[in-house]
This record gives structure tokens, C-alpha cells and sequence, in this order.
């Protein structure tokens, strides 16, 4: 039977998954060191019909239950204007330009190393103040991964493997149900791949509707999972949650999956993705790897980007 780790057990971590030197002192980008062009080339030789799926949520400017701050629109030039009397026949210059606000951290993102803190210390050691008001990050920024995220995808579809229609909230993903992943669907997760994990909880969002996560609860993968990322040498890990158990397991280590995976592992993290069309999609063809390419936007100075990342089959 699976058992968490006790709490003493997930402090431990921090010291025996961490990565800090192991790329040099002035490191910043963590476990994306282990992609190279090799590992890109043998992404791109995974592509078979050229068909593509995107991995990404619509950003919604509507307020819900699970997005209480959700992104602002607006209009600074529109159409309206110019479909009315004179204006139809006007030869001046006729455009729209939309505005539009946004939390980083909300809908589908990936989170920078400079995202969380750990006794006030980021990735490698740096001092958290070098994220700042009035300056932002200005280190382990995201803009450090501007030329973007090109490796082998790989999906663990948690409750395909269960036999279930989601995961529910409050539980966990295991490492036994990535083992057993890999043994029925024929893939070995390996150095330099993008994890993504299908908890189907936007599934269960798409059938039942949005509830307050913080009430209700979330679900992820649990800290028993983090040693098997360490050792596989995952470059990033994703799911269809905010990456992290809710109710926590523990009272002083919340959230686990960030804190241990980016502060000591320097784990690039995606939030909140849509994994419901790449699911269909490697169950159509019985395969569970894909070529990945996540391209952030080029923002200085900041904890993170909202991302469309797109699987190519």
C-alpha cells in the first residue's frame, strides 16, 4: 500500500534532491540543464502525422469559483465605430486593439525559479530579496528560457491507470501509479522530459463545474513522488492542478511539490494545463510520448509566463 513520507521525511528532501552546485554556483536554470540538442533532435524524431494538440486552458475573463481574480479585457479600439454613416466609406486607418491584464500565476502557466522561497533562499542559494517590489525578479527570472522548452512529452494518465473518471480531491498521485504507467504503456521516463500528469480534475471541473479548490480541495502529486523525479531527471513537471495537494498533508511543508521541487531541485513547474485533448489524443494512437514545445513569453523579471504548450504527434 502506498504511504506518504512523514514530514521529517519531505524536510529531509531539501538537502537529498537537491541540486544546488550541481550545475555550477551561478546556475539559474535548474533541471532544464538537461536538455540539450540531442534530446531535441530525438523529440522531433517522435513526430509521425504532424498533428498538433495544445496543452493550455483558455485564458477567461470571467470571474469563477476556482478563478477569482481572472484575467481583465478590454477594448482600446474596436469595430464599432467604423460600421455606421460616414465612417463606412472612411479611408483612414480602421483596427482594433485589445488591452489585457493578468495574474502570472492564474490558467495555464510555468513557473520561473524565482517563484518560491525556502528560509529565505531561492534555487542555488540566492537570496529571496532578489525578487523585489520594486525591481521584480531579477534572478531566475523567466525570460532565462526565452528561446523555450523543445524535448520528449511524456503523459501519465493517473486515472486511465486507476480505472477511474478522476482523481479525487484531497488524494494524491503516487510514484506507484507513474511505475505502473510506465509498465502498461510502454514508456521509460528518462533525463530531460516534460512529465505531464493527468489527474482528470478538468474533467470532473468540465462535468460538474468549478468549485473553490481552497474549500474544496485540489488534487496532485504527493511528495512521495519527488525522489523518482530527482532520480529520472525530469526538466519539467506538469499537470491538469496547481501542483500540489489541498488539504496539505503537513502543517509546515504546504506545498511541497513547489517548494522542495523549485527552491532545492530547481524544477520548472506547469500550472493548471489542459490535459484532457492530449489524453484522447495518446489514447487514439496507444502512445504516451510526443514531441513538447512550451514557448513563455519573453517577460523580464518575472516569476513565471503563461504558456500554450503544444504536443506534436
Amino acid at each position: 500500500m502506498d504511504t506518504l513520507p512523514t514530514e521529517k521525511q519531505v524536510l529531509d528532501y531539501f538537502q537529498s534532491l537537491s541540486n544546488w552546485g550541481r550545475w555550477g554556483k551561478e546556475d539559474q536554470l535548474g533541471t532544464l540543464n538537461f536538455l540539450n540538442e540531442k534530446k531535441t533532435k530525438e523529440a522531433v524524431s517522435l513526430v509521425e502525422d504532424g498533428v498538433t494538440v495544445s496543452c493550455a486552458r483558455p485564458i477567461s475573463f470571467q470571474e469563477s469559483l476556482d478563478s477569482t481574480a481572472p484575467a481583465v479585457h478590454y477594448m482600446l479600439e474596436s469595430g464599432e465605430v467604423w460600421s455606421i454613416g460616414d465612417k463606412l466609406t472612411s479611408r483612414v486607418r480602421q483596427a482594433a486593439t485589445d488591452y489585457i491584464g493578468m495574474r502570472i500565476h492564474s490558467g495555464t502557466h510555468i513557473d520561473s525559479l524565482a517563484h518560491f522561497f525556502w528560509e529565505g533562499q531561492m534555487y542555488n542559494g540566492r537570496p529571496a530579496h532578489l525578487v523585489s517590489t520594486n525591481l521584480g525578479a531579477t534572478a531566475e527570472s523567466v525570460e532565462l528560457i526565452g528561446k523555450g522548452i523543445v524535448t520528449r512529452g511524456i503523459l501519465v494518465d493517473v486515472p486511465r491507470i486507476r480505472g477511474t473518471n478522476w482523481i479525487e480531491r484531497g488524494d494524491g498521485v503516487f510514484p506507484s501509479d507513474i511505475l505502473k504507467a510506465e509498465e502498461e504503456c510502454g514508456f521509460i521516463i528518462s533525463q530531460g522530459d516534460v512529465l505531464l500528469v493527468r489527474t482528470g480534475q478538468l474533467h470532473r471541473r468540465n462535468i460538474e463545474g468549478p468549485v473553490d479548490f481552497r474549500q474544496s480541495g485540489s488534487t496532485a502529486c504527493h511528495a512521495a513522488c519527488l525522489p523518482l523525479f530527482h532520480e529520472r531527471g525530469i526538466a519539467a513537471l506538469g499537470t491538469d492542478t496547481g501542483n500540489d495537494v489541498i488539504p496539505p498533508p503537513y502543517p509546515d511543508v504546504i506545498q511541497p511539490i513547489h517548494q522542495i521541487g523549485i527552491v532545492a531541485m530547481g524544477l520548472w513547474i506547469l500550472d493548471n494545463a489542459n490535459l484532457e485533448d492530449i489524453a484522447e489524443a495518446c489514447a487514439k494512437r496507444n502512445r504516451w510520448e510526443f514531441m513538447l514545445s512550451i514557448a513563455p513569453l519573453k517577460l523580464t523579471n518575472t516569476t513565471g509566463s503563461p504558456v500554450n504548450p503544444i504536443a506534436i504527434f
